[in-house]
C-alpha cells in the first residue's frame, strides 16, 4: 500500500483534468461565440412564429407518465447490478435469500403496476 500523496494522485490528476477541459471549453466558447452588436428582435429567435401564453395549462398524465417512467426505470437499473452479483451472493450462501428478497421487490412493483393500469393513469382521453 501506498503513501497518503501516492493515494490522492488519482484523484488530484481527475481533479486537474476535469478543471482543465472546463476552462478550455469555456475559453473557446467565449472565443468562437458569435458577436452580436444589437438586441434580438424577438423573444425567440428560431424562426418559429409563437402563439398564446407561455404558463399555458398542460395535461397532469404527461407528469404522471414521466413519474412512473422514471420509477420503472430506476427499477431496471437496480436489476442489473443485483443479477450480476447474485453468483457471490450464491457462493456466500445467501443467493436463496437475495432470490426471495428480489422476487417480493418485483411483486410490489407489478401490484402498484397493477393499480395504476386498474386507476386508468395509463389511459389518454
Amino acid at each position: 500500500m501506498g503513501s497518503a500523496p501516492d493515494s490522492f494522485a488519482p484523484i488530484l490528476l481527475q481533479l486537474a483534468l476535469g478543471i482543465g477541459f472546463s476552462a478550455v471549453i469555456l475559453s473557446l466558447a467565449f472565443l468562437l461565440n458569435p458577436k452580436k452588436k444589437s438586441k434580438p428582435q424577438d423573444t425567440f429567435e428560431c424562426g418559429v412564429t409563437y402563439y398564446g401564453d407561455a404558463r399555458g395549462l398542460f395535461n397532469i398524465k404527461f407528469y404522471l407518465v414521466a413519474v412512473l417512467f422514471i420509477l420503472f426505470d430506476i427499477e431496471a437499473v437496480f436489476l442489473y447490478p443485483w443479477a450480476v452479483n447474485l453468483i457471490n451472493f450464491k457462493n456466500a450462501g445467501l443467493g436463496g435469500f437475495f432470490l426471495l428478497e428480489m422476487f417480493f421487490f418485483l411483486l410490489i412493483l407489478v401490484v402498484g403496476l397493477y393499480y395504476i393500469w386498474k386507476k386508468g393513469a395509463l389511459e389518454w382521453d
